[in-house]
């Protein structure tokens, strides 16, 4: 019998990257994120560069800010958010250049 030395994966770690890929799953996230990857924006540029909907991309902010994927500052009346997990981003980046090459 092969003896292999094993390396499981703590419940916490397994459950924290399956939400990662849960949240990366969604269409609208990754379009979100991957904007957020190039330049900080606020809600209605993002809105309008996606062609979106403002409390849609609200409540993907929302979503995502409470994983700790985004987050923002306050400039006048806007709020500018930004990738605040480059991890995730480089995952994101990974499987697109993944997507383009096939």
């Amino acid at each position: 019998m092969n003896d292999c030395n094993h390396s499981y994966l703590s419940e916490d770690i397994v459950e924290n990257v399956s939400q990662i890929f849960k949240t990366l799953a969604d269409p609208t996230r990754i379009r979100i994120l991957y904007l957020l990857a190039e330049e900080e924006c606020a809600v209605g540029h993002i809105a309008e560069v996606l062609n979106l909907s403002q409390s849609a991309v609200s409540h993907q902010l929302g979503f995502l800010r409470n994983l700790r994927l985004v987050k923002n500052r306050r400039e006048g009346n806007s709020f500018i958010y930004s990738c605040d997990d480059q991890h995730v981003i480089s995952l994101l980046k990974q499987a697109v250049s993944h997507s383009q090459h096939n």
